[in-house]
């Protein structure tokens, strides 16, 4: 069976998207070749999900109808110098999930291939993750169906301009840790309160889940779900007035333009 789906960098992402990719059924594991220089990684990849393994990008590279770039953007260039990129009738798709990294230097990189700029986030090792693709100059739709197929089987997927990319890696790709800070902080509020840790834990967890699940059901904007909850002089309107007086959206609106601020960092040249 020849490799359809070839992975540069085999770590937690990559791994969670091609665990979700097995559990959908779209690929099979002698169908998968990752390239890894850890030895140890590439054993237990190859241990639990049965695939091929191998150190050598460029056999990576040239063997897959798919390449999955999933490594640190801080060693694409030293991974690019590695490759030998030789003419093909039909180049694989490669699809890049490198934070901050612009179409423009992938493109270079990869000259005449179909490129796919990805952004998911974390809770795609849950199935639930939130997934944005921007199409290159050589991408035709035939590439695009196939990479939204892939990235659907860890979420949603939405497809946005190059230009807006670093925008959402602000919002959905860091934003899972910003969520995780105001569950705690709910969870600690609860403690605060007289609450057992555990229970304030899981009070706060399902709170923003349902609450994430109920927006999205019924198609609410936030504030109209806000206003729903806050009845006139109630515990909810004293909460709400103490976070208005706290800075709260100010506070989140600023993280999520630092974050954004730092991918467009992070896709400079380094001589910039």
């Amino acid at each position: 069976m020849s490799i359809k789906l070839g992975i540069i960098g085999g770590g937690v992402m990559a791994e969670a998207i091609l665990s979700r990719l097995f559990n959908e059924g779209l690929y099979q594991g002698v169908e998968v070749l990752i390239s890894e220089p850890d030895a140890k990684r590439r054993e237990y990849l190859q241990q639990t999900y049965q695939v091929v393994v191998t150190s050598d990008n460029q056999a990576t590279l040239h063997a897959t109808e798919v390449l999955l770039l999933a490594i640190k953007p801080q060693v694409l260039n030293k991974v690019l110098d590695g490759l030998k990129l030789a003419q093909k009738a039909n180049y694989p798709l490669i699809l890049s999930i490198l934070a901050g990294v612009p179409l423009s230097r992938l493109e270079a990189g990869f000259p005449d291939y179909p490129v796919v700029r990805v952004m998911p986030n974390t809770p795609a090792t849950v199935g639930a993750g939130m997934t944005a693709i921007a199409p290159g100059t050589q991408v035709q739709s035939h590439h695009l169906v196939l990479a939204r197929s892939i990235f659907q089987a860890v979420g949603d997927v939405v497809e946005v301009p190059e230009g807006l990319m670093d925008a959402v890696t602000g919002l959905s790709g860091s934003g899972p840790a910003f969520v995780a800070l105001m569950v705690e902080a709910l969870s600690d509020g609860g403690v605060a309160s007289g609450l057992p840790r555990a229970i304030a834990t899981q009070l706060a967890v399902q709170t923003v889940l349902g609450t994430a699940q109920l927006l999205q059901t019924k198609g609410l904007h936030p504030a109209q779900l806000k206003d729903q909850v806050t009845s006139p002089g109630g515990t909810t309107i004293a909460g709400v007035a103490q976070l208005e007086k706290a800075g709260f959206r100010s506070a989140v609106i600023e993280a999520v333009k630092a974050a954004y601020l730092r991918s467009c960092e992070l896709g400079k040249p380094l001589n910039q």
